[in-house]
């Protein structure tokens, strides 16, 4: 089999087992080392370490797997619109959770569907290949490798973003060692467009192209453990595990398709939480709703703290008495953001001056 009829099978069993988008780029170099270096360097991956370990695999995937020739790269849509509010319990405050988290766990749902494509690539390739997938599984830059692999151009506010997809997309892999027909780069077409970096509730984007997760709402939510920095938890809305804001605005989701797969349609306890609830979550309560979801991401004491936040932002008078009532909890960390909550919805509830 050629190297052409190799990459057109792969591209076809990629089609036929759920994939959106599917792409080849080299096995090669990253050309961008220099800038992760200095980016590093500079303190950007806060209090994600595992960011400086493997460096030399991130800067080369032929380091992941010995003798690797490509990579092919897929992408699967999972955007969905925002609920419409309900009447329902309108007293009643809820946080936002992060569109990516909304249906099954994307590490699985991506996963198996690579493991499928391989299995079915190995069957009909007729000869014998090495090969590694990854979904988050391996120290690799997907977004970098799916830009090479002609899936889309990273936009200015760091994400993906595939043509006539939008960015709402998750992304994984599988390095190998037979060699395929690279696809071509997409060109970037940001063009002049800054609404993501103006959109940023935290100024998280600090420049086109450059984010600073330290104070990006996803990190503060999902990545950080301890306390949020106060001047940052006003900015944080209802926001309780992740933040789509930067994608939400950008013109090129305007007119996204919307997943019709229903491993990806969201389900309760997302895409609203309730706040009171989260707070007082249980261990139990923690592993029955995050069971099979990537919010298991964070731990349940970084949601009750992220609830109290959103409380301290968006509650009302009706919301004190639940967060007075953790003032003094064993976590001390949960127990400040819930002074702080409360100092700031009685500042809100205060009558104006005359």
């Amino acid at each position: 089999m050629t190297t052409a009829e190799h990459t057109r099978l792969v591209k076809r069993i990629g089609a036929e087992v759920g994939f959106d988008r599917v792409g080849v780029a080299p096995a090669a170099p990253m050309p961008h080392a220099e800038f992760l270096r200095t980016w590093l360097a500079e303190g950007h991956a806060g209090r994600m370490a595992y960011m400086h370990r493997h460096l030399d695999i991130r800067l080369d995937p032929r380091r992941l797997l010995p003798g690797a020739r490509s990579v092919i790269c897929v992408a699967v849509n999972h955007h969905q619109r925002s609920p419409e509010p309900t009447a329902a319990d309108p007293n009643v405050a809820k946080g936002d959770v992060a569109q990516y988290a909304w249906g099954q766990d994307y590490h699985v749902v991506v996963r198996e569907r690579l493991d499928a494509l391989l299995e079915r690539w190995r069957r009909d390739a007729g000869e014998a290949f090495d090969a590694r997938p990854f979904v988050d599984t391996a120290p690799v830059l997907e977004r970098p490798l799916a830009a090479a692999a002609g899936l889309g151009w990273i936009g200015k506010n760091t994400i993906l973003i595939v043509p006539r997809l939008g960015s709402f997309v998750y992304l994984g892999g599988i390095v190998t060692t037979l060699a395929l027909d690279a696809d071509d780069v997409v060109p970037d077409r940001c063009g002049r467009c800054t609404r993501c970096m103006d959109a940023c509730p935290t100024g998280a984007l600090v420049e086109p192209y450059v984010l600073d997760p330290r104070k990006c709402i996803s990190y503060l939510t999902i990545e950080l453990r301890g306390a949020v920095p106060s001047e940052l938890r006003s900015a944080m809305g209802d926001r309780v595990f992740g933040c789509d804001v930067c994608q939400r605005v950008c013109p090129h989701n305007r007119r996204a398709p919307v997943t019709t797969d229903p491993k990806l349609q969201a389900r309760p306890p997302a895409p609203r939480i309730a706040l009171r609830e989260l707070l007082n979550w249980s261990r139990e309560t923690y592993l029955q709703a995050t069971r099979g979801r990537a919010s298991r991401r964070a731990k349940l004491g970084m949601l009750r703290r992220n609830a109290a936040i959103a409380l301290g932002n968006v509650g009302g008078p009706d919301d004190v008495p639940v967060l007075q009532a953790i003032e003094s909890d064993e976590d001390a960390v949960l127990a400040e953001h819930a002074r702080w909550a409360v100092a700031e919805i009685q500042k809100r509830s205060e009558p104006p001056a005359p």
